[in-house]
């Protein structure tokens, strides 16, 4: 349903609709424990949907934004070119820059597999984990507000050239790639039980994630992102 939205121009609502994926991906294996459903087929179709959601659906996402950044800059390049463009001529207009955003589905890809045949990662994940990551970039459409193919104007309209710089998003999603695979121990928020103890680091972390979306609302998106890699630096410092 994201990669349909995403099509028709409505990178909005795709978001929203990885937003929920998130919330179902959360409880899914408490779910299944609680019911004592889980098995390895489980296992196998929760990465395979995980690949189309957080992986294929933020790489189409990303794509969508470098694609709007070259786009703004040939229009402010030669003025009037955008005179009564409508989203769909805006299709016809390419970069081969777009083309870096298909890392993002290539490294979740390998990002997953390896996930599913590493036994460290039974408590904590390595590398960062493909909601998270399409969490950061599903976001900055929202911080956009693009429902119609063009980026409308919301309160975070002074953002708008930095967050469709054409070079910064390139660089986004070769770093947000190459953390998908690194060999860095991240706190994983998968809750066996929700007692206190043993769960000490994911609630400090969830307390810090209210307290930023409260403050910053849609801007604390990408900031509680970037503070799940924070705390997870910190606890493994601390741990050591």
């Amino acid at each position: 349903m994201a990669i349909v939205q995403i099509f028709n121009g409505n990178l909005v609502l795709a978001a929203y609709l990885v937003g929920l994926a998130a919330v179902l991906d959360f409880f899914d294996g408490f779910a299944a424990r609680l019911l004592k459903v889980s098995s390895p087929i489980g296992k196998d179709l929760d990465s395979l949907a995980d690949m189309v959601t957080f992986g294929v659906v933020p790489g189409f996402v990303m794509y969508k934004l470098i694609h709007m950044g070259a786009l703004q800059t040939y229009v402010q390049e030669h003025p009037g070119s955008d005179n009564g463009m409508s989203f769909f001529e805006t299709l016809s207009f390419s970069t081969p820059l777009s083309y870096f955003a298909l890392l993002i589905p290539v490294f979740s890809a390998l990002r997953l597999a390896k996930f599913n045949n590493d036994t460290r990662q039974s408590d904590s994940f390595i590398g960062v984990p493909t909601p998270a990551n399409a969490i950061l970039i599903c976001s900055l459409p929202l911080l956009l507000n693009i429902k119609s193919g063009f980026a409308e104007t919301t309160l975070y309209a002074g953002l708008v050239p930095y967050l469709l710089n054409t070079k910064l998003l390139v660089v986004l999603s070769i770093v947000m790639s190459v953390l998908l695979v690194a060999e860095l121990p991240l706190i994983a928020l998968k809750f066996k039980n929700f007692g206190w103890k043993g769960n000490e680091i994911r609630f400090v972390f969830l307390s810090l994630a209210v307290v930023l979306l409260a403050v910053f609302q849609l801007a604390g998106i990408p900031l509680v992102i970037i503070t799940y890699l924070i705390v997870s630096v910190v606890n493994n410092l601390i741990k050591r």
